[in-house]
Order: C-alpha cells, then sequence, then structure tokens
C-alpha cells in the first residue's frame, strides 16, 4: 500500500468555511484570528479588492444605455426578475440561470437572486444593519407560532457590538427597545422634504421616521484591519461594488483581516457538495468538492465545519449528504431541513410630490434612504394579521428624465436640463413572512445543473397573513403622505412581487431551536445530531422580522466561531 502523506496533509487543515459571503467572510476573519489554519471554499471565481470592472464607468461608456440585451434576458431572466439587478454594469455579478437551473412548483414562483464569485452577495447587498430586539426573538414564543428562539437579546448584544466596531454602521441613535441602536457612526444626512414627513409623523401619528442605518463608513474606523477601506464618497454606485472599500463587504473587510492572520487559504471555483460522514466517530471530517474549472473531484478534511453558502446552498449541502445515519440529509432527525422559508415581502407602497423647497437640494447621490420602523401590532393594538411591517425610501428631485422632449429646444431645452424637478416622496414597505413548514424546498436529482449536480425545487407562496398585512402596508403608506401635505399620492402593490425571494432575503431552512426534535440547529449554530458542523447563514433563522438580517447573521457567526474554537480547545469537537 503507497499512501502519500504529504497530499494527505495538503488537504487537511483545522476549520473549512463554505462560502466567502456575508457569513463566510466573518467565519473566515473569527477562526483565522483565532489560530485555526482554515480552507474558505467558493464556487465561483476570484474578486479582489478593489478590481471591481466597472465600478469607476460613467454611464455613457454601457451599450445598450446600460440595459440588458436580449442575450442577457435569455441567459439572466430570473437573475432579472427584480427589475434592477441585471444591467451592463451589474449583470456580471449574478449567476446565468440557463447553467444553474431550478425548479418552482407550478403556480409558484420564488426569485433565487445569486451571485457566485469571491465575496457573494456581500459586494451587490442593499447594506441596511439592523439590530433584533426581544421584542422579535420572543414573538413566536409570545404568539404561539412555530417553535421559540433559544436565545434572547442579551445573548446577542455584545456580538452585535463586536461586529459594528469592525463593519462600521452608520445612523441615528433613537432609544428604542424594539429597535435597537448600534455603535453608530455618524448618520447622513435627512433631506429637506424627508424632515418634513418626520415631523409630520410624529406629531400626527406619533412614529418614528429616521435615517436609514447603513454599513457604511461615514468616518474613519477605529480599528485599522480594515485599512483599504476609505469614507462613502456619495456616488450611488455601490452595486458595481465599491473601490474605496466604503461600504462592507466581504472583499474589503473580512477577507483582508483573515488573509492577514497567514492562516487562511482561499480556493475560489470550488463547488462544495457534499459533507463527509464519520458513522463510527460521530462527526464530519470533511467535505467532497468540485473544481468548477478542471471537474477535478477533491476531498477536504477538517475537524470543524463551517458552512455559509448562503441559506439555499448550506441547506443544498446538507439535503445531498446522505448516509445511513441520515438517509434524509444531513441532521434532518427533525424533517425540518428545508422548510420554514421565509423572506420579507415587498413591492407594495406609495408615492407623492411635494410643493415647495425648489430653492433647495441635496449634496451627492446618497447611497441610503428613511427608514420608517414597525408600528403595527404593537403594544396592544391588534390587527387582523401577525407581526408587521416596516418602510424604506426617500425623496428626491426629478431629472432631466422627465422631460418631454417636444416641449423645447436650443436654449430653452439647455435651461430645462439644468433645473432640477419636483420633489418626490416614495416608500415601500418591508413585511414580515411567517414561518410555514410547507414553504419549503427539496432536492431534485433528476434534474442537473451545468456540473451534472443535482438542483434544487421550491414549493413557496405567500399566505392570508402576508396579503392582509399587505392592505396596511399599501394604504399607511398613502395615510402618512397626505397627512404630511403630499400631492398626488399614489399607493401600490404589485402582483408580480406576491411571491418570495425578491426581498432577496431567503432564510430558515435549517432553523436553531432547543429541541433536536423540531429543530436542526442548536442555539450556537451547531447541528444538533454534528456538533462539528455549524450553520451560519440565514439557513439558522427561526423568524424573519421585518428588518434586514444580514447584521444579524454577522452577530451569530461571529458568536459561533468563538464558541466552536473554545469547544475545539476543551476537546469536545
Amino acid at each position: 500500500m503507497n499512501l502519500n502523506i504529504d497530499a494527505e496533509k495538503e488537504l487537511t487543515y483545522d476549520a473549512i468555511v463554505v462560502g466567502t459571503g456575508i457569513s463566510g467572510g466573518w467565519a473566515a476573519k473569527e477562526l483565522t484570528e483565532k489560530g485555526l489554519k482554515t480552507l474558505v471554499l467558493e464556487r465561483g471565481r476570484m474578486v479582489e479588492h478593489p478590481n471591481y470592472p466597472t465600478a469607476t464607468k460613467d454611464i455613457w461608456e454601457f451599450e445598450n444605455a446600460d440595459r440588458p440585451t436580449q442575450e442577457d434576458l435569455e441567459k439572466q431572466g430570473v437573475q432579472n426578475r427584480t427589475g434592477y439587478t441585471i444591467r451592463q454594469s451589474t449583470k456580471h455579478w449574478f449567476v446565468n440561470d440557463l447553467e444553474n437551473p431550478y425548479t418552482e412548483k407550478e403556480g409558484k414562483r420564488f426569485d433565487w437572486m445569486r451571485g457566485y464569485h469571491v465575496g457573494g452577495r456581500s459586494i451587490m447587498w442593499g447594506r441596511q444593519s439592523y439590530r433584533w430586539g426581544d421584542f422579535d426573538f420572543e414573538a413566536n414564543l409570545r404568539e404561539g407560532i412555530s417553535i421559540d428562539w433559544p436565545v434572547r437579546y442579551k445573548e446577542i448584544a455584545p456580538w452585535y457590538d463586536y461586529v459594528e466596531t469592525f463593519a462600521g454602521i452608520s445612523g441615528q441613535a433613537e432609544g428604542l427597545d424594539y429597535l435597537p441602536d448600534s455603535k453608530f457612526l455618524p448618520p447622513m444626512e435627512m433631506n429637506c422634504v424627508e424632515k418634513e414627513l418626520k415631523k409630520s409623523m410624529h406629531d400626527k401619528f406619533g412614529r418614528l421616521l429616521t435615517i436609514g442605518r447603513v454599513a457604511h463608513i461615514t468616518s474613519p474606523l477605529s480599528h485599522n484591519n480594515s485599512a483599504q477601506r476609505g469614507q462613502c464618497q456619495y456616488r450611488n454606485l455601490c452595486s458595481r461594488g465599491c473601490p474605496y472599500g466604503a461600504y462592507f463587504s466581504s472583499n474589503s473587510s473580512t477577507l483582508p483581516a483573515a488573509a492577514k492572520t497567514g492562516n487562511m487559504t482561499l480556493r475560489p471555483n470550488s463547488i462544495a457538495y457534499e459533507l463527509i460522514y464519520d458513522e463510527a466517530k460521530g462527526k464530519a471530517t470533511g467535505v467532497k468538492v468540485l473544481d468548477a474549472e478542471t471537474g477535478e473531484q477533491l476531498e477536504f478534511k477538517a475537524k470543524v465545519i463551517f458552512l455559509c453558502a448562503s441559506t439555499m446552498g448550506s441547506t443544498y449541502i446538507m439535503m445531498n449528504s446522505i448516509s445511513n445515519r441520515f438517509p434524509n440529509g444531513f441532521g434532518n432527525d427533525s424533517d425540518q431541513l428545508g422548510r420554514n422559508i421565509m423572506d420579507h415581502h415587498l413591492g407594495v407602497g406609495a408615492s407623492g410630490e411635494w410643493e415647495g423647497f425648489e430653492d433647495q437640494y441635496y449634496f451627492g447621490r446618497r447611497a441610503n434612504g428613511i427608514y420608517i420602523p414597525r408600528f403595527r401590532n404593537m403594544g396592544k393594538e391588534k390587527r387582523d394579521y401577525l407581526r408587521g411591517f416596516g418602510y424604506q425610501g426617500g425623496a428626491s428631485r426629478q431629472g432631466w428624465q422627465s422631460l418631454i422632449a417636444e416641449m423645447s429646444i436650443g436654449a430653452d431645452l439647455k435651461e430645462a436640463v439644468t433645473t432640477p424637478g419636483k420633489w418626490t416622496f416614495g416608500m415601500g414597505g418591508f413585511g414580515e413572512v411567517l414561518p410555514y413548514q410547507d414553504n419549503q424546498v427539496t432536492i431534485n436529482r433528476d434534474k442537473k445543473d451545468k456540473h451534472g449536480l443535482p438542483t434544487l425545487t421550491f414549493d413557496t407562496e405567500l399566505k392570508e397573513n402576508e396579503f392582509k398585512m399587505r392592505k396596511d402596508m399599501a394604504s399607511d403608506a398613502a395615510e402618512m403622505l397626505e397627512a404630511a401635505g403630499f400631492k398626488n399620492v399614489r399607493s401600490y402593490d404589485r402582483p408580480s412581487q406576491h411571491g418570495l425571494g425578491l426581498g432577496i432575503h431567503e432564510m430558515g431552512t435549517a432553523r436553531m431551536g432547543k429541541d433536536p426534535k423540531t429543530s436542526v440547529l442548536n442555539k450556537n449554530n451547531q447541528v444538533h445530531a454534528c456538533k462539528n458542523v455549524f450553520v451560519t447563514d440565514g439557513s439558522f433563522m427561526t423568524s424573519a422580522n421585518c428588518v434586514n438580517p444580514s447584521l444579524t447573521y454577522m452577530a451569530f457567526t461571529a458568536r459561533a466561531a468563538d464558541f466552536a474554537v473554545s469547544e475545539l480547545k476543551k476537546g469536545n469537537l
């Protein structure tokens, strides 16, 4: 028997992290900084900060006026369902749907937005960053919905502090117990119309309007572990990738910090598709990987594995990991793997026009808007639905695009082009989706992707609770604008957005809980049935709240990594 011991060593690490998005970047940083030799696997191509190909281009440098071509739409039809993701300036961040197919149950649309490259969706995310409070962690228990969260705010608060200090979150402290304040950098400025609405909402409804809380640097950070990060330039070209590192991404922040330790091995073009489980040891010993460029099959080994491949990516790997111990998917003793898919439902709100302030404008192109926190089903108020919603949006002045070409020529046209148009305000709701067991994803071994790997089938829909909520989301938005004095107020509810996925906040498919009979993970993000595997992306979420979830993924990932290293040192893993 010939044993290549050196080759075995080359494929063996202390830890493996699958995925390089927001949670994967944090896992890589924390594990390497704590001394673990860590292999970080990314299924897509290499992207290195600050090399974002379209970041500094002007709009006129793009073909087709930056709009998608028919060929683009054929390749990225699903990715274009948002209406804004597939442009000449951004299409390279999103997958080819023909090469990466999935299936939707008839009549049940699921919009799966994906980015396969180093950094994942941390390059394209909306950057809105909000803490959860006990009001949110206790919601399931309070209402008898689904299962209770196994954690409370006091356990997560120090980790929110920790990740915020590193990432840089700008915002305004408001002192709300149901929307706890972060460790804030200075807030961005609201414009004059937004301030008018803020005052009106306070005076007439007792409701709060505040500036959005975003992962944008507005003043120097207190650390230098992300030395390439500069302050926000107010370009609002964030979805192209920021060469200044002004917003938090894995590429500009956590991955460079991990690389700095000398303990990270980053391997792009590496599709992790299965966990290796040793039944005698009762542990996962590694990960099976397909090299996306060569087709080579590889097996990497480690003491600890962090699945951070995005909600559906991590769940896919677990579903595809079949053994005698786990015949229905890795860690799936509860039959909850793939179930309880949540998102935030949107595409509903209102807009209006403001008369006045013609002599005022605003600085730059602020990559942020306003935020109106949840106010429904708070205190003693009870609507005919559970949970609630918040609003994001903002005021701006129309530009030259509003002109009708036939109305002016020559000097009149030049004058019109340089004169700002009307003030308008738009606000869109982000509503909570309840965790329904029958909103689920399953593995489809009959339909393969371009690599010959199984794909996923989605069976999801909004239900009665969400549709009742949407009525308030539209009418409340219109009511607040009208009360403030806006004109031509119009509410909307777009039928094309009556599904899940477009919030790009999919979560819940491997939820955490106290009881292994009803959950996949414990309070430390460990798989109940296999303690050396951790899942820290959106999969672990037990409810959805109505705020953007990425900050919570960061906090839980840092916390889980700290716990994992501690347990490893104790010999418990």
